[in-house]
């Protein structure tokens, strides 16, 4: 995918925009989907553990993927979105939670970011 950042800061505002009309919150994850960065079945596939953490499905580098990440934040808080940890588990296994990655080097704070959630104050908001 050969986008710039002005593009990139586009397709990820469209998403946002499209996903609090839809579900009155943001998950990156749903971002990534929506902008085709990730495509459904590989969001699956991570989901059920077979790919090791989700960035290496994405179809993009690793510099325009943290600038997707960092404008998703920035603009959902831009909105007045609030912010909600979210614990992604591993699909398909019974019992037990088996935490899923999202990134090479499981660094705590991108973790965060990308089970963070963003939502709105109130259903009733613009």
């Amino acid at each position: 995918m050969k986008l710039n950042r002005i593009q990139l800061e586009k397709k990820v505002h469209s998403a946002v925009f499209d996903l609090i009309k839809e579900k009155n919150y943001v998950a990156p994850v749903d971002v990534l989907i929506r902008m085709a960065v990730l495509t459904d079945k590989d969001h699956k596939e991570w989901r059920f553990g077979r790919i090791p953490y989700l960035e290496k499905a994405c179809n993009i580098n690793l510099g325009k993927l943290s600038f997707v990440m960092k404008e998703i934040r920035a603009f959902a808080k831009h909105i007045g979105l609030r912010e909600s940890f979210t614990v992604y588990n591993r699909w398909g296994v019974k019992g037990k939670s088996i935490p899923l990655r999202f990134s090479k080097s499981g660094d705590s704070r991108i973790e965060k970011a990308y089970s963070t959630h963003f939502v709105k104050y109130r259903t009733d908001d613009p």
